[in-house]
């Protein structure tokens, strides 16, 4: 089968990576794709992001199945798109996308359909988002309502930041489009879990639980990110805790948005906030929804899936999801994302990337914001450069191959955090 995914990060290198795992998948084809995958097997990249040119070359290519990694195609509608061609592709509708891409729909969603979340309000004029703020003070968080790449997030220790983070969204437009709406809503606390499942519209296959680190530096400091590290499985979705997420969270989710006649088709991600205590009782709320795998999470759950990932989104595209179930290494499975000079503020690019770049049969180096120039060399494209993915027996064997693995590659300026999965191993 040719293939096609779209996107150009390290979930994308990932998804590729897995498909071509099939014996069914001869090429994929990866648009527009990046240095990693440049450099593939079986891959080509696809100089291509606009869905309309995405679906003229999907038709003039024999595309059997298209995938769709980032949130950007989704909310632009690309699967409407491709399905009113004919084509199959793995994804939800622009409709259905509005879970991930308006934070102000998905938290209505949310209250309309009792889905635990946090108390909020949306603005849009500053001065009502002020006075709001200093009559609910802080911890407090600020989100802009539509897509910013994972930085339209602000956790606020004080109401100075509160204040501040409000004005550059509202205020001087630093966000764009995205930010001309905001969300502010309680702080929940406990520790985040990423619960990502795949859904057919009616049926539901939970993927291995995980861990993401937002915080740029270590100890969870600094400003929010798209994810400096992940790790599965996260010992804080406990059996119990699993299937109470599956009942609250998920289920409630897919059958509210088929019920309401949107019928939810793709990755759907719940960032969820586990409250302390034990297990049966302690608090479910839901930060947020993504409507694809997340970034870093799906380079160590895909290395543990052991199931064909090709043949799991065929019966997802065929709404047959339920008779499919999946096959897990035990193993835990741990990603460290190398990031450029100046990320997440300002990132710079075109360093040059040298080292030991190999991937084996336990570490994986997955490419994100890479490319390759017109001298063949690796530079830095991008804010997250790669995803250096290790999988062992437990969390302490993983981490120490991903990090032994981290010291062999070098670009000027790069950063990293040294403490991915610092709360497993604390566990």
């Amino acid at each position: 089968m040719k293939l096609l995914v779209i996107g150009s990060g390290g979930r994308e290198h990932a998804l590729a990576w897995a498909l071509l795992k099939s014996p069914k998948a001869s090429h994929v084809y990866v648009a527009p794709g990046n240095g990693g995958t440049a450099i593939m097997d079986r891959v080509t990249n696809v100089p291509i992001t606009d869905p309309s040119a995405l679906l003229a070359f999907a038709q003039e290519t024999g595309i059997e199945l298209t995938v769709v990694g980032p949130e950007a195609p989704l909310a632009a509608g690309v699967v409407d798109l491709f399905q009113a061609a004919g084509l199959k592709i793995f994804g939800p509708t622009q409709r259905a996308a509005q879970l991930e891409s308006s934070k102000d729909y998905a938290k209505a969603f949310m209250q309309r359909h009792g889905i635990p979340t946090a108390a909020y309000q949306t603005f849009t004029d500053p001065a009502a988002a002020h006075e709001y703020l200093d009559s609910q003070g802080a911890p407090i968080v600020i989100k802009a309502d539509g897509l910013a790449a994972g930085k339209g997030v602000v956790v606020a220790t004080t109401l100075e930041q509160a204040h501040d983070a409000v004005d550059s969204m509202l205020g001087d437009g630093s966000l764009g489009a995205a930010g001309a709406r905001v969300v502010i809503e309680a702080c929940l606390t406990g520790e985040e879990a990423s619960f990502i499942v795949m859904a057919d519209g009616q049926h539901i296959v939970p993927l291995a639980s995980s861990q993401d680190h937002k915080r740029l530096a270590d100890g969870d400091t600094g400003p929010n990110t798209g994810g400096m590290g992940a790790y599965s499985p996260a010992p804080v979705v406990s059996p119990v805790i699993h299937d109470r997420i599956m009942a609250e969270v998920i289920e409630p989710t897919i059958n509210a948005m088929r019920e309401e006649g949107i019928p939810f088709t793709g990755f759907l991600y719940a960032g969820v906030m586990i409250g302390p205590g034990d297990d049966a009782t302690r608090s479910i709320g839901v930060l947020e929804f993504n409507c694809r795998m997340g970034d870093p999470e799906t380079q160590p759950i895909l290395m543990r899936l052991k199931s064909d990932l090709l043949t799991l989104i065929e019966a997802a595209v065929a709404t047959k999801l339920d008779t499919q179930t999946l096959d897990w290494d035990p193993a835990t499975a741990l990603c460290v994302v190398m990031a450029s000079h100046g990320y997440p503020a300002k990132a710079r690019v075109g360093d040059t990337i040298t080292g030991h770049l190999d991937s084996n049969d336990q570490v994986v180096v997955f490419h994100a914001g890479t490319l390759l120039n017109s001298d063949g060399q690796l530079i830095s494209n991008g804010g997250r450069v790669l995803g250096v993915t290790a999988i062992a027996g437990d969390v302490a064997q993983a981490r120490t191959l991903a990090y032994d693995a981290v010291t062999k590659i070098d670009f000027d300026g790069a950063q990293y955090r040294t403490d991915i999965a610092w709360r497993a191993l604390n566990k």
